[in-house]
Protein backbone atom coordinates (compact mmCIF):
# COMPACT_ATOMS: atom_id res chain seq x y z
CA UNK A 1 0.00 0.00 0.00
CA UNK A 2 1.27 3.44 -0.91
CA UNK A 3 1.16 5.98 1.88
CA UNK A 4 -0.53 9.20 0.74
CA UNK A 5 1.47 12.41 0.98
CA UNK A 6 0.01 15.74 2.02
CA UNK A 7 1.86 18.99 2.52
CA UNK A 8 1.38 21.24 5.53
CA UNK A 9 -0.24 23.82 3.25
CA UNK A 10 -2.72 21.26 1.85
CA UNK A 11 -3.51 19.96 5.32
CA UNK A 12 -4.18 23.49 6.56
CA UNK A 13 -6.26 24.45 3.53
CA UNK A 14 -8.43 21.32 3.26
CA UNK A 15 -8.44 19.48 6.58
CA UNK A 16 -8.17 22.03 9.41
CA UNK A 17 -10.87 24.22 10.92
CA UNK A 18 -9.83 26.99 13.28
CA UNK A 19 -12.32 27.61 16.05
CA UNK A 20 -11.89 31.37 15.66
CA UNK A 21 -13.35 31.00 12.15
CA UNK A 22 -16.34 28.93 13.27
CA UNK A 23 -19.37 31.14 12.80
CA UNK A 24 -22.68 29.37 12.40
CA UNK A 25 -26.40 30.00 12.38
CA UNK A 26 -28.97 31.00 14.97
CA UNK A 27 -31.76 29.34 12.96
CA UNK A 28 -30.78 25.77 12.15
CA UNK A 29 -33.63 24.12 14.07
CA UNK A 30 -37.30 24.53 14.84
CA UNK A 31 -36.74 25.34 18.52
CA UNK A 32 -34.22 28.19 18.21
CA UNK A 33 -36.78 31.00 18.50
CA UNK A 34 -38.18 29.53 21.71
CA UNK A 35 -37.02 31.23 24.92
CA UNK A 36 -34.28 29.16 26.53
CA UNK A 37 -33.33 27.42 23.29
CA UNK A 38 -31.42 30.19 21.53
CA UNK A 39 -27.96 29.10 20.46
CA UNK A 40 -25.54 29.20 17.55
CA UNK A 41 -25.06 26.00 15.53
CA UNK A 42 -21.79 25.34 13.70
CA UNK A 43 -21.67 22.26 11.48
CA UNK A 44 -18.00 21.35 11.59
CA UNK A 45 -18.10 17.97 9.80
CA UNK A 46 -21.25 16.83 8.00
CA UNK A 47 -24.68 18.44 7.94
CA UNK A 48 -25.79 16.82 11.20
CA UNK A 49 -29.60 16.79 11.17
CA UNK A 50 -29.98 20.45 10.25
CA UNK A 51 -33.51 21.48 9.30
CA UNK A 52 -32.58 24.78 7.60
CA UNK A 53 -30.82 23.45 4.52
CA UNK A 54 -31.00 26.86 2.76
CA UNK A 55 -28.74 28.70 5.22
CA UNK A 56 -25.20 28.95 3.79
CA UNK A 57 -23.84 29.54 7.32
CA UNK A 58 -24.70 25.89 8.04
CA UNK A 59 -22.45 24.46 5.33
CA UNK A 60 -20.05 22.05 7.06
CA UNK A 61 -16.65 23.62 7.58
CA UNK A 62 -14.85 20.38 6.60
CA UNK A 63 -17.46 18.83 4.32
CA UNK A 64 -18.95 15.38 4.75
CA UNK A 65 -17.87 12.39 6.75
CA UNK A 66 -19.09 8.81 6.58
CA UNK A 67 -20.74 7.53 9.72
CA UNK A 68 -20.96 10.66 11.89
CA UNK A 69 -21.36 14.41 12.04
CA UNK A 70 -19.77 16.85 14.45
CA UNK A 71 -21.39 20.13 15.51
CA UNK A 72 -20.61 22.95 17.94
CA UNK A 73 -23.41 24.44 20.02
CA UNK A 74 -22.53 27.90 21.33
CA UNK A 75 -24.48 29.45 24.22
CA UNK A 76 -24.06 32.69 26.14
CA UNK A 77 -23.15 32.68 29.81
CA UNK A 78 -25.91 31.68 32.18
CA UNK A 79 -28.43 31.59 29.36
CA UNK A 80 -29.70 28.10 30.10
CA UNK A 81 -29.83 27.70 26.34
CA UNK A 82 -29.81 24.40 24.51
CA UNK A 83 -32.07 22.30 22.33
CA UNK A 84 -35.63 21.40 23.30
CA UNK A 85 -36.63 17.74 23.68
CA UNK A 86 -35.99 15.82 20.48
CA UNK A 87 -35.14 12.32 19.23
CA UNK A 88 -32.62 11.16 16.62
CA UNK A 89 -32.58 7.89 14.68
CA UNK A 90 -28.98 7.37 15.82
CA UNK A 91 -26.87 7.78 18.95
CA UNK A 92 -25.82 11.23 20.06
CA UNK A 93 -22.70 11.97 22.09
CA UNK A 94 -22.23 15.21 24.04
CA UNK A 95 -18.90 16.62 25.23
CA UNK A 96 -18.90 19.99 27.03
CA UNK A 97 -15.86 21.92 25.87
CA UNK A 98 -16.38 25.10 27.89
CA UNK A 99 -18.79 25.67 30.77
CA UNK A 100 -21.03 23.34 32.75
CA UNK A 101 -23.90 21.77 30.86
CA UNK A 102 -26.85 19.67 31.87
CA UNK A 103 -28.00 16.82 29.64
CA UNK A 104 -31.73 16.25 30.02
CA UNK A 105 -34.03 13.48 28.84
CA UNK A 106 -37.55 12.20 29.37
CA UNK A 107 -38.33 9.00 31.19
CA UNK A 108 -41.97 8.64 30.18
CA UNK A 109 -42.95 12.30 30.72
CA UNK A 110 -40.65 12.90 33.70
CA UNK A 111 -37.53 14.98 33.09
CA UNK A 112 -34.20 13.55 34.20
CA UNK A 113 -30.87 15.41 34.17
CA UNK A 114 -27.15 15.01 34.77
CA UNK A 115 -24.57 17.80 34.96
CA UNK A 116 -21.42 17.56 32.86
CA UNK A 117 -18.17 19.46 33.26
CA UNK A 118 -15.74 20.16 30.42
CA UNK A 119 -14.45 17.00 28.74
CA UNK A 120 -17.03 14.73 30.41
CA UNK A 121 -18.79 12.53 27.84
CA UNK A 122 -22.31 11.13 27.65
CA UNK A 123 -23.85 8.97 24.93
CA UNK A 124 -27.63 9.21 24.64
CA UNK A 125 -29.28 6.11 23.14
CA UNK A 126 -31.69 6.19 20.23
CA UNK A 127 -35.39 6.63 20.90
CA UNK A 128 -34.90 8.84 23.98
CA UNK A 129 -36.22 12.41 24.01
CA UNK A 130 -33.14 14.42 24.92
CA UNK A 131 -31.72 17.92 25.08
CA UNK A 132 -29.07 19.86 26.94
CA UNK A 133 -28.65 23.31 28.42
CA UNK A 134 -25.86 25.54 29.58
CA UNK A 135 -26.05 25.93 33.36
CA UNK A 136 -22.82 27.78 34.09
CA UNK A 137 -21.90 31.43 34.07
CA UNK A 138 -19.04 30.69 31.68
CA UNK A 139 -18.93 33.25 28.85
CA UNK A 140 -19.42 31.71 25.41
CA UNK A 141 -20.03 28.18 26.63
CA UNK A 142 -19.45 25.44 24.07
CA UNK A 143 -20.91 21.94 23.68
CA UNK A 144 -19.61 19.47 21.12
CA UNK A 145 -22.25 17.08 19.77
CA UNK A 146 -21.53 14.04 17.63
CA UNK A 147 -24.39 12.27 15.87
CA UNK A 148 -23.59 8.76 14.71
CA UNK A 149 -24.61 6.76 11.69
CA UNK A 150 -24.13 7.17 7.94
CA UNK A 151 -27.59 8.80 7.73
CA UNK A 152 -28.57 10.74 10.85
CA UNK A 153 -32.04 11.36 9.41
CA UNK A 154 -34.07 14.30 10.68
CA UNK A 155 -34.96 15.56 14.14
CA UNK A 156 -38.20 14.32 15.69
CA UNK A 157 -39.47 16.95 18.14
CA UNK A 158 -41.56 16.37 21.22
CA UNK A 159 -45.16 17.44 20.39
CA UNK A 160 -45.00 20.33 22.87
CA UNK A 161 -42.01 21.80 21.00
CA UNK A 162 -43.83 21.70 17.67
CA UNK A 163 -46.82 23.57 19.10
CA UNK A 164 -44.67 26.24 20.77
CA UNK A 165 -42.51 26.72 17.67
CA UNK A 166 -45.57 27.24 15.48
CA UNK A 167 -46.42 30.23 17.68
CA UNK A 168 -43.02 31.77 16.76
CA UNK A 169 -43.70 31.39 13.04
CA UNK A 170 -41.75 28.18 12.41
CA UNK A 171 -42.63 24.60 11.53
CA UNK A 172 -41.08 21.72 9.62
CA UNK A 173 -42.55 20.28 6.44
CA UNK A 174 -43.16 16.58 5.76
CA UNK A 175 -39.50 16.13 4.76
CA UNK A 176 -38.28 17.67 8.03
CA UNK A 177 -37.17 21.00 6.54
CA UNK A 178 -37.64 24.27 8.40
CA UNK A 179 -40.20 26.72 6.99
CA UNK A 180 -41.95 29.92 7.96
CA UNK A 181 -45.63 29.67 8.89
CA UNK A 182 -47.81 32.05 6.91
CA UNK A 183 -49.58 34.63 9.05
CA UNK A 184 -47.77 33.77 12.30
Amino acid sequence: MTTPKISTADMEARHVVRYADCNGSDLAYLDQRLPGHEREIVNVIGMNVTENTDDPALEPKLGSAHGFSLVYNKAHAGSGSGPAFHVHQTEEVFVPMKGTWEVVWLEDEEERAIALEPLDVVSVPTGIYRGFRCISGEPDALMLAIVGGPDAGKVSWHPSVIDRARETGLEVDDEGNLKEVAGA
